[in-house]
């Protein structure tokens, strides 16, 4: 993919997130860790479709990919408050929908706790 690239590189970190962008003369090129490809599979795998992101289980599934990725980042990066400010929230949304389903569906709380081997 950047095989043809010329050897003027410029690297940018992006103010939101921790994705990296590669510019070389107008084109650019982003390595994201969730896609929308990504997140289409966790909608099918975990909710009943991939269109149907408001499903309880897929959202969760979802919160729980992006909670991993920010805590193997927090291993490197001690001091990214903002980080760590994002993660804190994130565990809070999870932990409301994951209450919202116990209420809800005792069944399917369980069926996703043991697929995301989640602590109760």
């Amino acid at each position: 993919m950047f095989a043809g690239l010329h050897k003027k590189v410029l690297f940018l970190r992006s103010k939101i997130g921790n994705s990296i962008y590669l510019r070389t003369n107008n084109s650019l090129f982003e390595d994201m860790y969730l896609t929308s490809e990504k997140k289409k599979e966790f909608f099918k795998t975990y909710g009943s479709s991939e269109t149907d992101t408001g499903n309880a289980e897929g959202q969760i599934a979802l919160f729980s990919y992006r909670i991993s990725y920010l805590t193997e980042h927090l291993k490197k990066n001690k001091k990214d408050f903002g980080t760590q400010q994002a993660l804190i929230k994130l565990v809070g949304k999870r932990r409301r929908l994951l209450d919202y389903l116990k209420e809800k569906d005792i069944e399917r709380y369980r069926e996703i706790i043991k697929e995301l081997k989640l602590r109760k």
